[in-house]
C-alpha cells in the first residue's frame, strides 16, 4: 500500500514541479482561494506531493504520512465535488496541466472514484503502519 501511495504521490508532483505555473492555474481554476494564496499552494502541493512520496517509500513515520495523505485526498475530493457541483469545466490538474477545458472534456466522477480509492489505500497504513521493510522499522 505505501509503495502504490508513494508512486502516485510521486508521479502527481513530479508533473506539477515541471511547471509551476501550469499548477497555479490548476489551483486558481477552481475558484476557492484568495488570488493571494494561489501562486503559494500551487507551489507548495507538488513539494508536499513528492515529500510523502519519500516518507512512504522509505518508510519513515508511516502512520504521519498516511495521515497527511488522507487528508490531502480528502482535501482534493472536496475540491472536485465543490468544482462538480458548481457547474465549473476544469481539468483537476492532479497529474500536472488542470484549469479551465470544455465541458465535454471534465472527468469528475473518474477522478472522484480514483481519490476515494487512494483514500482508501490511505487507511491501511494509517491502521497497520508496521512494515519490516520500512525504516520506522530499523530506527526502532
Amino acid at each position: 500500500m505505501r509503495v502504490a501511495l508513494a508512486v502516485v504521490w510521486c508521479w502527481a508532483g513530479w508533473a506539477k514541479i515541471q511547471d509551476p505555473v501550469a499548477s497555479a492555474q490548476a489551483v486558481r481554476a477552481y475558484r476557492i482561494l484568495p488570488e493571494t494564496l494561489v501562486a503559494p499552494v500551487g507551489h507548495g502541493i507538488p513539494a508536499l506531493e513528492l515529500t510523502l512520496a519519500a516518507l512512504l517509500l522509505t518508510g519513515l513515520r508511516i502512520r504521519f504520512a498516511a495521515v497527511l495523505s488522507a487528508l490531502l485526498l480528502t482535501g482534493f475530493l472536496a475540491g472536485i465535488v465543490q468544482a462538480w457541483a458548481r457547474g465549473l469545466s476544469i481539468d483537476c490538474g492532479c497529474f500536472g496541466g488542470g484549469g479551465e477545458v470544455d465541458s465535454a472534456e471534465t472527468r469528475y466522477l473518474q477522478e472522484i472514484l480514483r481519490d476515494v480509492g487512494l483514500l482508501l489505500l490511505s487507511a491501511w497504513p494509517i491502521r497497520w503502519p508496521a512494515s519490516r521493510l520500512s525504516l520506522d522499522a530499523v530506527l526502532r
